[in-house]
């Protein structure tokens, strides 16, 4: 609600949306209680996110090689991959070619990680999420709906 709602306002909005409201406070309640909690120390945390990440570095640049050569030609521009500790988000990429993932990542199914190498590579040539640029990701990875679900559903369970 806007600030400058009156509050019958917002008793009326609610009422009338009560079971959209009730359902989505229901999902965050059950996505809560899926999140695994770790048993480490920070520094052990932190440990084994760096061992993850080192082991998973070569992997995602397996995934960055396969799938670039897909991309027009006159857009393979990539000049870094680096493996992050993000919390909103599962990879990124620069206007200069620099991509960047999320090593929660080493922990999803194979083809969730194709999804976002694909998702962002696909940054070096539409860099906005415009029909074009989803156009390219399916055009790539035909399946990626069921990734980026996987993602929406399961990704807050991808910890240690």
């Amino acid at each position: 609600m806007p600030l400058s709602a009156r509050e019958e306002e917002a008793v009326h909005f609610l009422e009338a949306h009560a079971d959209w409201v009730l359902t989505h406070i229901q999902k965050q309640q059950e996505k809560a209680q899926e999140k695994p909690v770790s048993s480490l120390s920070p520094e052990e945390r932190q440990k084994k996110i760096r061992f993850l990440a080192m082991k998973f570095r070569p992997v995602l640049v397996q995934r960055i090689l396969y799938y670039e050569p897909m991309l027009p030609e006159d857009h393979r521009k990539i000049r870094s991959i680096t493996i992050r500790s993000q919390k909103t988000r599962w990879g990124s990429c620069s206007s200069k070619g620099g991509l960047n993932f999320n090593w929660r990542l080493c922990l999803a199914p194979p083809e969730v990680v194709d999804y976002v190498v694909v998702h962002e590579l696909c940054h070096l040539c539409e860099m906005n999420h415009s029909p074009a640029f989803w156009a390219l990701v399916e055009s790539i990875l035909p399946d990626y709906k069921a990734s980026r679900q996987w993602l929406r559903d399961k990704g807050t369970t991808l910890d240690i």
